[in-house]
């Protein structure tokens, strides 16, 4: 199951970047996060991890989170947990001195689990609308 969604943000590329290369930032544009915290030190580079702890469907559930691509213009982060394997793609490209962002996010299943994906696509869909509503501002706001 996966979704995308394209938004503005007003600021250059590269600060887009750097604001959402650190996936802890998560609690601030992702409604479904509650807490992200990083669990290795050093500079934001792939390999670095995170533990994300998020609410989906009334249930709150925690996932181990990788960046796998760090590139000028995309981010890649890939959670899981027993149940799910979830994979945040984004990318960047500049619209003046603003950034467009393509979000593209997608949940497998494994197991039992994967019986209920059709129910999930509804909420799913509103967490991406959730995310449209609060990103940009989020990163609008950010001062490094």
């Amino acid at each position: 199951m996966s979704v995308e969604r394209v938004m503005v943000v007003r600021r250059p590329l590269a600060e887009v970047v750097a604001y959402l290369e650190d996936f802890a930032r998560t609690e601030e544009w992702d409604p479904g996060t509650l807490s992200c915290v990083r669990l290795d030190d050093g500079p934001v580079r792939p390999g670095a991890r995170w533990r994300n702890t998020s609410r989906f469907r009334g249930r709150t559930t925690e996932l181990r989170y990788e960046l796998v691509v760090q590139e000028p213009a995309r981010l890649v982060f890939v959670g899981e947990n027993r149940t799910v394997t979830a994979r945040d793609d984004l990318r960047f490209a500049e619209e003046g001195t603003s950034t467009r962002l393509t979000y593209s996010a997608s949940l497998a299943f494994k197991g039992f689990a994967r019986l209920a994906a059709p129910f999930l696509r509804g909420e799913f869909e509103g967490l991406a609308d959730g995310v449209v509503a609060r990103l940009p501002a989020a990163a609008a706001a950010w001062r490094p």
